[in-house]
């Protein structure tokens, strides 16, 4: 396999109750999280820069998607410190996981909580 810049080039993740889950992360991330119908899905986009190379991701509401606690842990970008972001999870209805903590000195610090969906999501940042 060729080495490419990115591992991911997006992730979605599952919603039942969308207006729920979209006032919890537009909380969090202290945004109002655009929405937009596709197909059969209604996604709700996290911020990202996807003109400029960046990876981007969205909650989604849509008959194949169940939210879950297990499988794939995703990362989302949680600016350059994930305490600004994860101080408001508890306040927004979601639940603290593992509280923010150094990886390395060299790639930072991450953190996991359980949002209103009942998924696990980890935020990463380097300080």
């Amino acid at each position: 396999m060729e080495k490419t810049l990115h591992a991911f080039t997006w992730v979605e993740i599952p919603v039942s109750d969308f207006k729920r889950a979209r006032q919890f992360y537009s909380a969090i991330f202290d945004y109002e999280m655009p929405q937009e119908q596709m197909g059969d899905q209604l996604m709700g986009f996290f911020p990202h820069d996807f003109q400029n190379g960046g990876v981007g991701g969205a909650i989604v509401k849509g008959d194949i998607y169940t939210p879950g606690n297990s499988g794939t842990l995703a990362y989302l970008d949680g600016g350059s410190d994930l305490n600004n972001v994860l101080n408001r999870v508890e306040s927004a209805g979601g639940s603290i996981e593992i509280p923010k903590t150094q990886i390395t000195p060299e790639i930072g610090y991450f953190a996991v909580f359980n949002d209103t969906e009942g998924n696990r999501v980890a935020l990463h940042s380097k300080e």
